[in-house]
């Protein structure tokens, strides 16, 4: 019992040494997508849950004023969970907090649904109307480890039958013919048809050649 009061206390104390995004930043990036005319954008910056708030409040925005079905779709439940945690933004954190058990919320006159990159999970969200859905964010981990557990054979079989039907990288392309708009947030990761945007706020370690909006710096790895 005391172990786990410890530890619950030490977690406080970590959350609020956390600092949020300036909002002067979040309002700026968030208008770089917004004036962004892209289809497709590949956020590829190493500060994760930055980056999160950053498409989240985008997606939130693009909901007001294109009502209609949101999907969130992250990796792991376990990402999920650090997002709604960790998220730079305390209404994108809130938020995701809400949508974590139901993984379907209403916002305004739309709603937004989680789920995960195995295609079991997709429950809810793969019969929905396609004239209805009006954006997507995918979230790949930053690590590199297997999206599952060789032992899960149960989960390798749905694995394979969504890299059967859609490719290698299934999670999105399963998405960008049926949204409007995507936001795909991975790094060291190459989409065809996605363009990469970057912010000047979020400092890289080293100069990368990209296609699509260039903007600079040295990077600090974000804590996972």
């Amino acid at each position: 019992m005391l172990v786990a009061k410890i530890r619950f206390l030490v977690e406080i104390f970590r959350m609020s040494l956390k600092k949020d995004l300036e909002k002067t930043d979040l309002y700026e990036a968030v208008k770089a997508l917004v004036e962004n005319p892209a289809k497709h954008v590949h956020l590829d910056q190493q500060k994760l849950f930055t980056l999160f708030s950053i498409a989240f409040q985008y997606i939130l925005f693009r909901s007001t004023k294109n009502p209609g079905h949101y999907i969130i779709r992250i990796e792991d439940s376990l990402l999920a969970e650090k997002l709604a945690r960790k998220a730079k933004d305390e209404t994108t954190r809130k938020f995701m907090s809400r949508l974590l058990v139901p993984r379907r919320l209403a916002y305004g006159n739309s709603t937004f649904h989680l789920d995960y990159f195995p295609l079991a999970t997709w429950g809810m969200t793969k019969d929905l109307p396609k004239e209805r859905i009006q954006g997507a964010i995918i979230v790949k981990n930053t690590s590199h480890n297997p999206l599952i557990e060789e032992t899960d054979f149960r989960a390798i079989s749905f694995d394979q039958q969504a890299v059967d039907l859609f490719g290698a990288h299934y999670y999105l392309t399963s998405l960008q013919d049926i949204c409007p708009k995507t936001i795909t947030i991975a790094f060291n990761e190459t989409f065809e048809g996605c363009e990469c945007i970057e912010f000047d706020f979020i400092e890289e370690s080293t100069e990368r050649s990209i296609d699509g909006v260039r903007i600079s710096g040295d990077v600090q790895f974000e804590e996972e």
